[in-house]
Order: C-alpha cells, then sequence, then structure tokens
C-alpha cells in the first residue's frame, strides 16, 4: 500500500514538473509570435493609443494616491533609524534613492500587475469563451495582432511613464514630510534627493520599468488568450495572470538588480 501511494505522489510531481515546463514553453511561443505580428504590417496604431489610455490614464487616480502615501510613510519610517545616529540631514538623499531605484518601478509595477493585468486576463477570457475572438478570425481580422500586440506594446510604453509619475509623487510625499517636521525648501529637497542619483540609476529604473511592462502585457494576454472551461477559466485567468505577473515581476527585479550592481561595481 505505502508502494502504490508512492508511485501516486511521484506520478503527481512528474506531472507537475511536465506542466510546469510546457506552460513555460508555451509562453516563449507566445512571446516569439508576438515580436513576429508587431514587427510585420499592418500596424494597430488607433488601437494602441486606445490602449494606452485604457491602461494608463485610467491608473492614474490609484497609483497618485498610493505613491503619496508611500513617500510619506516612508519619510516617516524612516526618520527615527537616521535620527538615531543623528543623519535626519541625510533623509532627502535615503527618501530620493529608495524611491526612484526601488519603491517608484516596484510598487507601480505591482499595483498595474493587480489592476491592469488582471482587467487584459478577464477581458480577453470572456471574448474567448464568448467565441469572439473566433468570430473575428472569420470576419478577416488578425485577433492576435488585435488584441494581443496592441495590449503588449500598451503596457510596455505606459508602465515606464508610470513609474516616472510614481516617482515624482512619491518624493512629493516625502517632501511634504520633510517639510511638516524640518521646514526644509523644496529646491534644496530635490538637490538632496538627486544628489546621490546617477544617470545608471535612473537607466536601471527605466529598463526594469520597460521589462516589467512588457511582463504584465504578455502574462495577460497569454492567460486570457488561451484560457478554456466557459466562466469559471475566465475568473482562473483572471487570478493566475495577477499572481504570475507579481511572481515574476520579484524574480526579475532580484535579476535585474544583480545584473545592474554589478554592472555599477
Amino acid at each position: 500500500m505505502k508502494e502504490v501511494a508512492n508511485n501516486a505522489n511521484e506520478y503527481l510531481v512528474s506531472r507537475a514538473v511536465d506542466g510546469f515546463f510546457i506552460e513555460v514553453t508555451n509562453i516563449f511561443r507566445f512571446i516569439l509570435q508576438f515580436f513576429k505580428e508587431a514587427l510585420s504590417p499592418p500596424y494597430e496604431f488607433p488601437e494602441v493609443i486606445k490602449q494606452c489610455y485604457q491602461l494608463g490614464y485610467k491608473s492614474l487616480l490609484l497609483i497618485t494616491v498610493t505613491a503619496f502615501v508611500t513617500g510619506m510613510v516612508f519619510t516617516d519610517h524612516s526618520r527615527p533609524s537616521l535620527a538615531s545616529f543623528g543623519a535626519t540631514s541625510w533623509l532627502p538623499s535615503f527618501t530620493g534613492i529608495a524611491i526612484i531605484k526601488a519603491l517608484a518601478p516596484l510598487i507601480t509595477s505591482l499595483i498595474c500587475a493587480g489592476k491592469v493585468g488582471s482587467r487584459i486576463g478577464a477581458e480577453l477570457g470572456s471574448m474567448k469563451v464568448t467565441e469572439q475572438i473566433d468570430a473575428m478570425e472569420v470576419s478577416a481580422v488578425n485577433p492576435f495582432k488585435f488584441l494581443v500586440v496592441t495590449r503588449v506594446l500598451a503596457t510596455t510604453f505606459m508602465v515606464p511613464l508610470l513609474v516616472i509619475y510614481s516617482a515624482a509623487i512619491g518624493l512629493t510625499g516625502s517632501f511634504v514630510d520633510i517639510f511638516n517636521q524640518d521646514q526644509t525648501g523644496f529646491t534644496l529637497f530635490i538637490y538632496d534627493a538627486f544628489s546621490k542619483i546617477s544617470y545608471a540609476d535612473i537607466l536601471s529604473t527605466m529598463v526594469r520599468s520597460v521589462v516589467f511592462g512588457f511582463t504584465i502585457g504578455v502574462i495577460g494576454c497569454y492567460k486570457g488568450f488561451t484560457t478554456g472551461n466557459g466562466t469559471e477559466g475566465v475568473g482562473k485567468a483572471a487570478n493566475s495572470s495577477v499572481v504570475i505577473i507579481m511572481l515574476l515581476i520579484f524574480l526579475e527585479e532580484m535579476a535585474m538588480v544583480k545584473i545592474f550592481n554589478s554592472f555599477h561595481n
């Protein structure tokens, strides 16, 4: 009996491993198809602009509130630690480094993963199960180019812009807290905040933002475009999109920080 249970466990583990590698292979094929379709005419520029509005502009309110609160809270929490060393004057530089290099790209990408990634997965999943994608193929419209390429391009373009906006709002929140406590002027705050930021740091932030945006678009579109099992599959597509995107963002953040730090050193 014990041997049967062991064999069953080994079979389940083997199936899980096989399923993982099959999923990874399918995602790579999906990415290759994206580049093939994105680089070949016709180009759906009006739809890309529409998706930029839908995925970018409509996320501004949530990102504004989150970034402002993050800047204030991070500054407030950092003050006692620096004060214990008598280094409160370093607070603008400390918050500038933290927000620009780490918090802005990571928090903005996670917000977009939850708001945009789930929306894309649910939207395309709903179109898949209601056979709207099949109807587009019948009407001589390339559904992959119209639905997938446009959304991936939109997330890839908009996430870096949202990161820049988030960093500006986060620094504003930090300035409000520092001004209330130390009456530091805005010009001095901005000078100190950027004094330790190099062009390499800004390049690192932007490259990571582009990769995060591409990941959000690809995974959201892949889960929605390949969904099945009716309305239940739509919910699973939206949920799994968010989970996978967030996991990949953390893994990509860890890998890219190591890579950029190795070049910087």
